[in-house]
């Protein structure tokens, strides 16, 4: 009687496979943590070359308005010998402060209350928005009390909204695509059909609600230059919000709270373009440069529930590498119902009579 066979050792050929699956993804984690550490470096180097260009762009710019400043300031004194220059400099610091939070001491730039209705809902857009211009804050305890509790419900029910209007664009946005691949697909390639309806999105986005509303501003605003209006407007539409431009501020400005509710529209529907634009970039496979950095192993396609949520969104074209073709959920439906009904379904080639 044969002894009975001992289990399989930590080097035995039963457990191979799970040796090499374990090299993989050890391998994956490395790469994908490694890419992502020289990326950190890369964004961080670019941040220094921005801070070290503006600094030696602005810093001359900054010198010449102080010694500007501070000849002005010797003149009114040399001009009012009665004015002592510690008082001034005491009167110019509560300037600067009230200036700070949105109140003018000049009656020649004031353009009226900052806490009228239209100026309120042109500022509560931009807290909602987090565009946060920064030219208007609350004075009041309450007020800051408020603006918090209102930006933390706002801000969610905003993103909601427009990524709700963004996916409403996304129906007539694939349709197009679609088209696209149905008249260019013989001659092009899936990713560059792609890049020539990214191209129509963003031509229609940068035209529509970048450049027309710059020319807008330009004959509207006085003293802004069309580069100004066209600089108001990426600022804005992209969410950084300088508050150094602001429309509707200058004095005599007539119709100023139609005037600010029409920004207020301008603000709302250009950041939907803007999201419908970054979102059309997104679903271009070979751009999303995001999945070198992500651990992938082969649980992640082995696993159903993963493949799923990490799919392509309902309703929108899917690039399939493998056939080298655009497909949508439409066609892989109907493709799979179409084996499902076929008799010789799972019956191989050469066992067919």
């Amino acid at each position: 009687m044969s002894p009975p066979a001992s289990p399989p050792g930590p080097y035995s050929p039963l457990h191979e496979p799970c040796r090499r699956a374990h090299v993989r993804r050890c391998m994956c984690v490395r790469r994908s943590s490694c890419l992502l550490a020289g990326y950190t470096v890369f964004y961080l180097l670019y941040v220094a070359l921005g801070a070290w260009v503006f600094s030696y762009l602005e810093q001359p710019a900054e010198q010449r308005l102080q010694q500007r400043l501070e000849e002005d300031v010797r003149t009114f004194l040399a001009s009012y010998n009665c004015v002592p220059e510690e008082r001034l400099d005491i009167l110019l610091q509560h300037v600067i402060r009230a200036n700070n939070r949105g109140v003018s001491a000049s009656k020649n730039i004031s353009s009226g209350p900052n806490w009228s209705f239209g100026q309120s809902f042109f500022f509560s857009t931009t807290v909602v928005t987090t565009i946060g211009y920064g030219h208007v804050t609350p004075l009041s305890e309450a007020g800051k009390i408020f603006c918090l509790v209102f930006a933390l419900i706002g801000i969610p029910m905003t993103l909601v909204l427009l990524t709700a209007f963004v996916e409403r664009l996304m129906v007539p946005s694939t349709v197009a695509l679609q088209w696209l691949g149905l008249r260019l697909g013989h001659v092009w390639q899936p990713f560059s059909i792609r890049m020539v309806h990214l191209t129509v999105v963003g031509t229609l986005v940068v035209s529509f609600f970048f450049l027309v509303p710059a020319g807008i501003f330009y004959h509207i605003e006085g003293d802004w230059t069309f580069l100004d209006s066209l600089y108001y407007c990426f600022i804005s539409l992209t969410t950084v919000g300088l508050g150094d431009y602001i429309p509707g501020d200058s004095p005599g400005q007539t119709n100023r709270p139609i005037y600010k509710l029409a920004i207020t529209g301008y603000l709302l529907v250009g950041l939907v373009m803007m999201m419908w634009l970054l979102t059309v970039f997104a679903e271009i496979p070979q751009l999303n440069l995001g999945i070198w950095f992500l651990h992938q192993s082969d649980e992640t396609t082995s696993d159903p529930e993963k493949m799923r949520l990490s799919g392509p969104a309902i309703g929108l074209p899917n690039y399939s590498a493998q056939s080298g073709s655009l497909k949508t959920p439409s066609a892989d439906r109907s493709t799979e119902q179409s084996q499902a009904s076929s008799p010789d379904k799972g019956t191989p080639t050469h066992g067919r009579r």
